[in-house]
């Protein structure tokens, strides 16, 4: 035993230790060293599987050097990390509770300036939950939830009244949503979500950033709800299907910036519910690539305040579509391309010598009516909208009206990049980057 102590009591005194041979395996020891341990302690447990929950309540280091499991046995959170400056890396941690009210997770964070990184969080109901906690550093996670029915999975990452963390190269799949409630000043870039709810759901959030993201096979890409001044850039999103499908939606969300996307294969591709809200506020919807939707644009009733510019719409069924038979007209379109442009350039500088008008003719019919929607293609409905545009039943809808449609792509490029204007020749060889955007 006085070995045992004195053993103890020397590996305390290293800024950077192992734990013992006799911590591994259940029992809660890992527990009992991180108690021991000093603020700047680092501590390398040997490779093996611990018992969880664990609590850690000061600045050390946790490094499992990619061979240690964390269980916590389906009772609780695998990692309460109530501490501010500490580092939480090359862990697996496992089989949290199944409680929502307890937001049991892989790791819950109620602190600042932590590092948690590098870590693989699988069979918990939530992945990382940040409550009230600032200045943290998420980065390159692996992130999954329990096998529960979409609706009742927990989230991948949570933020509840947490600021200006960066949520940065982690990749989430099959958890429900990563969720931004009341939190300010978060950069969220470079991380791959998928097979979930909502990639990224905002809701009361302010003057965040959204860059560099990859979405793909959920519900819902991004969306903003009663949230004002995010910055949405150079995200890829695609295969939002379903009834409720779509990459970017927002819901009286203002001073929104969605710039650079490449929003494809959703069955709509960007939706919008009274956006902007604050009055004398703007949306600027520029050089987005927006393509192959069922509905490129969809807005869910007359509004105004909206800027699209830059924007290509190529393959969608439908360009754009207002809800209950109203018009998009008081927004401003201009200097977008229409695959479906039918105009001239006979001064050959790529702007339409007219301007790309969209009216509304047999799609009349499933604006009013929604269920009328499941018969979209169908030889009945093609041929009333054929009938209709040669001779119209009644006065059709001008929907929108772009005054300098282009007559050629841009190369997509995200914002930022060089943007040096291509030779008309080398656009319509591959008018979109296709040939580079395939394994997208």
């Amino acid at each position: 035993m006085r070995n045992a102590l004195f053993g103890l009591g020397f590996v305390l005194l290293s800024a950077t230790f192992a734990v013992p041979a006799w911590a591994e395996g259940k029992g809660g020891s890992l527990q009992s060293l991180i108690d021991a341990a000093e603020p700047g302690d680092i501590l390398q447990p040997p490779p093996g599987t611990y018992a969880g929950p664990i609590d850690i309540d000061k600045s050390i280091v946790l490094d499992g050097q990619g061979q240690v499991t964390i269980d916590a046995g389906g009772k609780g959170s695998v990692v309460y990390l109530n501490s501010d400056g500490a580092t939480l890396r090359n862990l697996r941690l496992v089989n949290s509770g199944g409680s929502h009210n307890d937001i049991d997770s892989g790791i819950q964070v109620r602190g600042n300036y932590n590092v948690i990184s590098d870590n693989v969080i699988d069979q918990t109901l939530f992945g990382i939950d940040l409550g009230q906690s600032d200045n943290n550093v998420v980065r390159r996670n692996q992130i999954g939830s329990k096998p529960y029915p979409l609706g009742i999975r927990g989230d991948g990452i949570r933020l509840w009244y947490s600021m200006k963390n960066r949520i940065v190269e982690n990749t989430i799949s099959n958890s429900r949503d990563m969720v931004v409630w009341y939190s300010a000043d978060n950069v969220i870039s470079d991380n791959t979500v998928s097979n979930g709810r909502y990639g990224l759901h905002f809701m009361y959030a302010r003057y965040n950033v959204v860059e560099g993201n990859r979405y793909k096979n959920n519900s819902v890409g991004i969306f903003l709800m009663y949230s004002d001044g995010v910055e949405v850039r150079n995200n890829h999103i695609s295969h939002g299907q379903g009834g409720t499908g779509m990459g970017i939606g927002m819901k009286e969300s203002s001073d929104v910036i969605i710039e650079g996307n490449n929003i494809v294969y959703c069955a709509t591709g960007i939706y919008m519910d009274v956006s902007p809200f604050q009055p004398d506020s703007t949306n600027y919807i520029t050089n987005n690539h927006i393509a192959y939707n069922g509905i490129g644009v969809l807005m869910h009733n007359d509004w105004t305040g909206n800027e699209f510019r830059d924007n290509q719409f190529a393959a969608n069924y439908v360009q754009v579509s207002v809800n209950a038979m109203a018009s998009a007209e008081r927004n401003d379109w201009n200097g977008n391309y229409w695959d479906d442009y039918d105009g001239f350039d006979r001064d050959q500088d790529d702007v339409g010598d007219s301007d790309y008008e969209m009216r509304v003719y047999a799609d009349q019919l499933w604006m009013d009516v929604p269920t009328a929607a499941y018969y979209r293609a169908s030889p009945l409905l093609s041929l009333v909208d054929f009938l209709e545009r040669l001779a119209p039943f009644s006065e059709p809808i001008v929907l929108l009206r772009d005054e300098k449609p282009q007559m050629v792509p841009a190369v997509y490029r995200p914002s930022g990049a060089d943007n040096a204007k291509v030779p008309s020749e080398q656009k319509r060889l591959d008018p979109f980057g296709l040939k580079q955007r395939l394994g997208q």
